[in-house]
């Protein structure tokens, strides 16, 4: 048995989820993974239970998080009229909106110069919309498992020092936890514009998706016929070599925005892939 909860954070400094690079531009997604969120949760979940964590340690707090979390993927919002209006990706005038950039490069200090080769540009999640300066929050709905609710007061405080994604040694991705509220299971989802059956007595969270309802996660292509952009989802895991040394490889997926062309069923997976159920 699942509990649905609605989880906002506040953008509180750059914020850089890796996708893929062009040239000197190392892009980022306009929203957050839940590999993304699976990860940092995992290192500010053992870093608070832990003094001095080990290996070990942040693997089991990494299967916690899978067994009793459904993560979501958030998405940039603004604050309106009381409540909050997503800027979905897939909107055009979302990224001139949220994203912005950081130039930088090494130095060559004998000849006070730029190192060859070396120059980057970095993108980022804003904390502030480009054009109004107005706050940036990140929304998604997170799935507690029943036999998690006693963890529930670590799992907030761990979202309120929350940091994720690229270039943190720099003091970016850093979040604040503003609101993690229990919601009533429900068929509309009316912050996100769209239309879903959740059923949540199942081992893991289960949705109806009904047609023209955009993907919200990177969804498994066997889905069924959708209109969107496909991509294989890869990510680095731990390994005997180090962290990150793993190449994991999660199947070719629908992008988040994709539209289905009939209705399906999904069930939320690890790292908060859908998958479709057959």
């Amino acid at each position: 048995m699942w509990q649905q909860y609605q989880l906002i954070l506040r953008v509180l400094a750059p914020t850089h989820i890796g996708w893929n690079k062009i040239g000197n531009v190392q892009r980022t997604r306009p929203y957050v993974t839940g590999r993304a969120l699976w990860g940092a949760l995992t290192a500010r979940l053992t870093r608070d239970q832990h003094a001095t964590p080990t290996e070990a340690d942040y693997r089991a707090t990494g299967r916690w998080v899978h067994e009793h979390l459904a993560l979501p993927y958030l998405y940039p919002a603004v604050q309106h009229n009381g409540t909050y209006r997503l800027l979905l990706p897939w909107d055009d005038t979302t990224p001139a909106r949220i994203l912005s950039s950081y130039t930088s490069t090494a130095l060559e200090p004998s000849r006070y110069a730029a190192d060859e080769g070396l120059l980057h540009e970095v993108e980022y999640i804003a904390p502030y919309t480009c054009d109004t300066g107005e706050p940036v929050y990140l929304v998604g709905l997170l799935f507690l498992a029943a036999t998690g609710q006693e963890q529930l007061a670590s799992l907030c405080h761990a979202l309120q020092r929350l940091q994720i994604g690229g270039e943190r040694g720099y003091g970016w991705g850093r979040l604040r936890l503003v609101d993690l509220s229990l919601c009533a299971p429900c068929t509309s989802w009316d912050l996100f514009c769209t239309t879903y059956a959740p059923e949540l007595s199942h081992p893991r969270p289960r949705l109806t998706l009904t047609p023209a309802s955009p993907l919200l996660a990177h969804t498994i292509a066997r889905v069924g016929p959708a209109q969107g952009e496909l991509e294989p989802l890869v990510g680095r895991e731990w390994a005997a070599a180090g962290a990150g040394q793993h190449l994991a490889y999660n199947g070719v997926c629908y992008a988040p925005g994709a539209l289905l062309t009939e209705t399906a069923n999904i069930e939320i997976g690890s790292y908060g892939i859908w998958h479709p159920i057959v």
